[in-house]
């Protein structure tokens, strides 16, 4: 049986990163397999950690969560009888809903499986006194679903963001553990904890995402260069670009786009002279960082809580190109 973790968290809660830093805790006589949704078309968290040595297939499009999850569970299915790993961490996207994920875990079909272990959920605290995130659905049963809170990117917090965390605390973390941790760093023993919320959660209000049924990321045709693909669905919107593998974007130029673009998040993994830049931006924090190998092409993904002028805002992208 494959010992299996549900990585929760809200947009931006720092969940890839995470992941990565417990991928790189992996006993080297055990095989790890990731299988991550985004709510994107392009696909950046496989690229993010495509040189962890994990076994990775990823679903774009924000479908794993739908109620007629089928790419969930042919990449499931997939990952199972072809890795066959010993532990497998699942990643749905940060505005997927939990209720249909543990449904599928827990039914019969997977019972000989799959050995369900603790659910971990992200939470940056800084977002329980925004109501785009309190009063979302999602983030509330994110939260509610999860064995284990992990209150991440504490380096951050303000005084505030502490009393907000601890009252959160006091009125919904019915006594179930709770971390207090920097970019992500919790111990993979963590993932062998026994999984114990077994509460019911309300259904999912269904929202549009994707009607695409595929299991890979968006790719490049023929002699294209570039392209970009759309989805919007929980009051979000979404827009990705790929770029081909001899396209070079100018590293100051593009962080610049990245800084001054009006969205609330962007995630990138792009070809630079240097080899590789990865960006991760949510509001106004941004990290960045650089690899002397470089990706196989270009990606960017865009998101945003309301209707964007994506071509106004592609221009400028396209300029930062060498």
């Amino acid at each position: 049986m494959t010992k299996t973790n549900l990585i929760t968290g809200f947009l931006g809660s720092g969940k890839t990163t995470t992941i990565r830093h417990l991928l790189s805790q992996k006993p080297e006589n055990e095989k790890w397999a990731v299988l991550v949704n985004e709510f994107g078309e392009i696909g950046i968290d496989a690229a993010l950690m495509s040189d962890s040595g994990a076994v990775l297939k990823e679903i774009p499009g924000g479908c794993m969560c739908c109620v007629n999850g089928l790419p969930m569970q042919v990449g499931l299915n997939m990952l199972l009888q072809q890795a066959k790993p010993d532990r497998l961490l699942i990643e749905p996207t940060g505005l997927g809903h939990p209720k249909q994920i543990l449904s599928l875990l827990t039914s019969e079909t997977y019972q000989p499986w799959i050995e369900l272990q603790a659910s971990l959920c992200l939470l940056d605290s800084r977002q329980l006194h925004d109501a785009r995130y309190y009063d979302n659905e999602n983030f509330r049963d994110q939260l509610a679903a999860a064995d284990i809170i992990i209150a991440n990117k504490m380096d951050e917090y303000s005084g505030g963001d502490w009393e907000n965390l601890d009252q959160w605390y006091i009125n919904f973390g019915e006594n179930r553990p709770l971390y207090k941790v920097e970019q992500g760093k919790i111990e993979s023993s963590l993932l062998d904890t026994p999984r114990l919320n077994v509460k019911e959660l309300p259904s999912a209000l269904h929202h549009q995402h994707s009607t695409k049924n595929t299991l890979a990321a968006l790719s490049l045709a023929g002699q294209e260069r570039w392209r970009r693909a759309l989805n919007q669905g929980q009051g979000y919107f979404s827009c990705g670009w790929v770029f081909d593998a001899d396209t070079l974007f100018n590293t100051a130029a593009i962080l610049d786009w990245v800084r001054l673009a009006p969205v609330e998040r962007i995630k990138g993994v792009v070809r630079i002279q240097e080899g590789t830049l990865t960006i991760n931006r949510q509001g106004n924090d941004m990290k960045i960082e650089t690899r002397s190998t470089p990706p196989p092409d270009s990606r960017i993904e865009a998101i945003n809580n309301e209707e964007t002028a994506w071509n106004i805002l592609q221009t400028p992208l396209l300029r930062a190109r060498l």
